[in-house]
């Protein structure tokens, strides 16, 4: 088996191995992940964190030893605080990093990182409200995780990231973690909230803030209110998703 990590601020990972294929999610800064197969200048890699499995292109990928990934795989909880920061090359040159970048993979890339670091062994859920408003207005992108685009399962696993708890990639996986809530009343700011559609299938999640509130992603991260039936867009006056379950972690 063959390993590497993403050495720079975002990089696609696409549903086939050429430029024009879905973006199915994002490797950022420090991500580090096993190389199943190749195919020409691309590479199908299988990401650590959540086991989701994409292509990139090689070039976008360094290179690293078992040991390195395996000491890396203990530190996926050193992220970068701030909406954007940079690291320092050797060559002191400055590469641009989002949120929820593990600085632990700089001394493999012997980057330079002054910024504040989040440093969380244990999951936090009293910060996550905090957390996930940072990303307030981040436009919507399916596939994405960073303040620049990011889509609603992207949002709430890179706040739980930041907080110390790992999610799956997408929200019907994401639904199976926790603990199911009988009532909305039992919930508390930080639980996580599903939506399903018309077949039942979960299609969409958002983190429940306090006071009947909700922070997800739906164009925009934005706030809308939550009650029994699901998302009250505050804007067009009308429900855009249906609750299905809402979930503590």
């Amino acid at each position: 088996m063959q390993y590497g990590l993403c050495p720079l601020s975002i990089v696609p990972v696409r549903a086939e191995a050429n430029d024009r294929a879905e973006l199915v999610t994002q490797l950022i800064y420090g991500d580090i992940f096993e190389i199943i197969s190749n195919q020409k200048n691309w590479i199908q890699i299988r990401i650590a964190f959540d086991t989701y499995e994409g292509w990139i292109d090689i070039k976008q990928a360094f290179p690293i030893e078992e040991n390195d990934f395996n000491e890396l795989k203990k530190r996926f909880f050193n992220c970068s605080q701030d909406l954007i920061e940079f690291v320092e090359t050797a060559n002191n040159q400055l590469i641009p990093i989002p949120i929820g970048s593990n600085i632990a993979a700089t001394n493999i890339l012997q980057h330079q990182f002054e910024g504040q670091v989040f440093n969380s062994k244990t999951f936090q859920k009293e910060k996550i409200a905090e957390i996930a408003l940072l990303y307030l207005n981040a436009p919507y992108l399916w596939g994405g995780k960073t303040p620049f685009g990011i889509d609603c399962s992207g949002f709430t696993q890179m706040v739980y990231r930041i907080c110390g708890y790992a999610l799956q990639r997408d929200a019907s996986q994401q639904a199976k973690q926790g603990e199911a809530l009988s009532f909305i009343e039992e919930s508390e700011p930080g639980d996580l909230a599903f939506f399903d559609n018309e077949e039942g299938s979960i299609i969409h999640v958002g983190i429940v803030l306090g006071d009947n509130y909700i922070i997800h992603a739906h164009g925009k991260v934005r706030i809308d209110r939550l009650d029994h039936t699901g998302i009250f867009n505050t804007e067009n006056k009308t429900y855009s998703h249906n609750l299905r379950v809402i979930k503590s972690i």
